[in-house]
């Protein structure tokens, strides 16, 4: 994937930069920056793109419009873009002087975007002597973090912890909490020093690093290195001939010099073999497939079409399918089938995350989670595409999906993809791209035009395509159901519906804003009883996604989210510290606004539900378990517990076309289930206690996942 700008981007990056230096290393700095934007431009030659190039234009003027990077004195930067799907974003400056390295990076998209500047120096072993750096995330919230070897001591701070320990004699290597995506090279080099390359991290764990395969073009060879230890699974860097950091890339983020875009596709698909076969491995291992028939006994089987759990029942599956469905009269098995002995415990149809964005290990954690069908709301098409078909052979882990493909607009807010548009024409095509593949829907996104609505909806509606998505910008959710949408994603669109002076919602505007703006919702009012009853009159669905806006109002800089307390603590440790952050940072004086944002949200989720409005549990965050969060928040605004089971099995299934093929456990459907050590109907958290996931007849044991993931009990 590539990217273009303009002239006047390129000018317009070193002249309104803000708080920029203007002494001579700055403004050589400034226009080699220009420079690689330019250069960038010269790449772009990817023919089905060219449509997009207006949008990927105002997209890397406007990262261009960051601050011109430091360098260190008298240093020379090496520099290298951020890219996300292929629209550039930002920059990552490397320079060095004598021991000390500095790297300033820097993206925004969307209003958001970290800005990190780091400095550190290392040993002749390559582990870091003395590491600081100071920014703000990707949400904007403030970090610092610094880490020394003093006096046989390594000590260390930053906003997740802080530490001191004896420097182990066979040394270990600081793995910072914010780290750029430099640090990854680091620590590959260091690796390559150690002994049988491998290293303990400082504050837990061990790295261990392997070789994949070269890239050879134009002079450059890249090599493919893979470091096991500080993620599920094992993280990508190229590193040139000189072991310098060449690329580095994962299914949302890119890294690299603009002498290597050429290189790109090559490195991304050498990355996907190398994934698939680590995958492939993994699911050959974990994957349980009976010798014949698979018979469940004695089972507490919920049904959600009455919401009924009926005591010692027995299922028989038969080739990824539901046989029979009866009392366990306690006679004897079929012969040669596997038994499976409930005991009592609760067996229900699989659940359904219908808001999730596939990549890495999502797969995975969803059949830990007792999800077998999920609904993917955008992504990088085909990549997805061939995902979805391994899910579906059984060479990679993951449940049943459904694939929503998104339509954005364009300009310098729009979300990261390239199916942008601005015509009917490319309307059209979009829809028909997505239909001519098997997608069941199209979700919009905040910067598609709003008068394009109508037409884009009328066009899917004609292909077999339900409409969903983002309210775009300068719409209102009325509008957007009025002009044919069937379907709403996230639970503050239809909060900002009676805000109309919150207009651009295409920033961080659409969650910040909500906040200050709950208090002042009267849920009793005209406007809000009307829309309600217009929304069931419409049979307009509701994604809500509350577990992701309680994480960003609720939470705090540090924590973990609620979503996954007393889950993280069981990760692998570097991936642990990854994982406590993400709330938004309270303005000063709104922290009553903040504290009452969530309970405003159950009281309006129980309206709309109360009301006749369809909701549909997704998740739009850390797969799995954040849809176990997602239903503990829905019934502790009030929705019965058996409602609550029935919204995340049956009710998608139904709404996504897919109901007697699956949503219950009963003759003829797929034998997708969940068997739970809990009651659900008595304790909604007994959903976290899944014992086995069966997906298509196919048994998977969840612990055992979990340790394939480096997660302890």
């Amino acid at each position: 994937m590539t990217a273009t700008t303009s002239r006047d981007g390129r000018a317009t990056a070193c002249e309104d930069a803000p708080g920029s230096r203007r002494g001579l290393g700055s403004v050589l700095l400034c226009a080699a920056w220009a420079g690689l934007l330019w250069a960038t431009a010269a790449q772009a030659h990817d023919e089905p793109r060219r449509q997009w190039a207006p949008a990927i234009a105002e997209a890397a003027s406007a990262a261009a419009a960051l601050p011109a990077p430091e360098v260190l004195p008298g240093a020379k930067a090496r520099l290298a873009q951020v890219q996300i799907h292929g629209v550039v974003v930002g920059r990552q400056a490397s320079s060095r002087q004598g021991d000390e390295t500095l790297v300033d990076h820097a993206f925004s998209e969307r209003g958001r975007g970290d800005r990190l500047r780091a400095r550190w120096t290392l040993d002749a072993r390559g582990l870091p002597l003395r590491y600081e750096a100071e920014g703000h995330d990707y949400w904007k919230a403030p970090l610092a973090e610094r880490f020394d070897r003093v006096d046989g001591q390594a000590r260390w701070k930053n906003r997740v912890e802080q530490g001191r320990v004896a420097w182990p004699e066979a040394g270990a290597f600081y793995l910072p909490a914010n780290p750029p995506p430099e640090f990854n090279g680091v620590l590959a080099r260091a690796l390559l020093k150690a002994p049988g390359q491998r290293l303990a991290l400082l504050p837990a764990g061990e790295a261990s690093l392997t070789k994949g395969p070269t890239i050879t073009a134009g002079g450059r060879r890249l090599t493919l290195h893979l470091i096991a230890g500080i993620d599920f699974t094992p993280v990508p860097v190229w590193l040139d001939e000189q072991l310098q950091t060449a690329a580095v890339i994962d299914d949302w983020f890119e890294v690299l010099a603009p002498a290597d875009l050429r290189l790109l596709d090559r490195l991304k698909a050498a990355q996907r073999e190398a994934d698939r076969r680590w995958a492939a491995d993994l699911a050959r291992r974990l994957t349980h497939v009976p010798r014949g028939d698979l018979l469940i006994r004695h089972a507490r089987l919920f049904d959600p079409r009455d919401g009924v759990a009926r005591e010692d029942m027995r299922v028989l599956v038969r080739g990824g399918f539901i046989l029979r469905v009866e009392p366990d009269d306690a006679g004897p098995a079929p012969a040669e089938a596997e038994v499976i002995d409930a005991a009592g415990r609760f067996l229900m149809p699989g659940l359904w995350d219908v808001h999730q964005h596939f990549s890495g290990t999502d797969g995975l954690f969803d059949l830990i989670a007792g999800v077998t069908s999920a609904r993917d709301m955008a992504n990088d098409n085909q990549p997805l595409i061939e995902r979805v078909q391994r899910f579906d052979a059984g060479t990679e882990l993951g449940p049943r999906v459904v694939k929503a493909g998104i339509v954005e607009g364009v300009g310098p807010l729009a979300g990261p993809t390239d199916m942008r548009v601005e015509t009917l024409e490319q309307a059209r095509r979009a829809v028909d791209w997505y239909a001519d593949r098997g997608y069941a829907q199209i979700k919009l996104y905040s910067s598609f035009k709003p008068e394009l609505v109508r037409p884009i909806a009328d066009l899917a509606h004609a292909r077999g395509l339900r409409v969903s998505g983002h309210v775009p910008a300068f719409m209102r959710a009325q509008a957007f159901v009025e002009a044919g949408a069937d379907e709403i994603q996230h639970l503050n669109f239809i909060v900002l519906n009676f805000f109309p002076e919150v207009a651009d919602t295409r920033g961080p505007d659409r969650y910040t804003v909500m906040a200050e703006k709950l208090l002042q919702l009267d849920l009793d009012s005209a406007p809000v009883t009307g829309f309600i009853a217009e929304l069931r009159r419409r049979h307009t669905v509701l994604d809500p996604t509350v577990a992701i806006l309680e994480g960003l109002y609720s939470g705090a800089p540090g924590q973990p989210p609620a979503a996954l307390k007393g889950l993280v603590e069981r990760f692998p440790p570097i991936v642990r510290r990854r994982l406590l952050s993400g709330a938004v940072a309270v303005p000063p004086g709104r922290e009553e606004a903040y504290r009452q944002a969530l309970p405003r949200l159950l009281q309006l989720i129980k309206r709309l539900h109360d009301g006749g409005v369809t909701l549909m549990p997704g998740t739009d965050a850390f797969a799995g378990y954040t849809l176990h969060r997602e239903l503990e928040l829905y019934v502790r605004a009030g929705i019965p517990n058996a409602e609550v089971l029935r919204l995340a099995t049956l009710t998608p299934a139904q709404v996504l076309g897919v109901a007697g093929q699956r949503g219950e456990i009963a003759p003829g459907q797929q034998a997708d289930m969940v068997l739970l050590d809990g009651d659900p109907l008595t304790d909604i958290a007994a959903l976290r206690q899944v014992v086995r996931t069966i997906k298509a007849g196919r048994v998977f044991d969840p612990s055992q996942l979990e340790a394939a993931l480096g997660m302890t009990r």
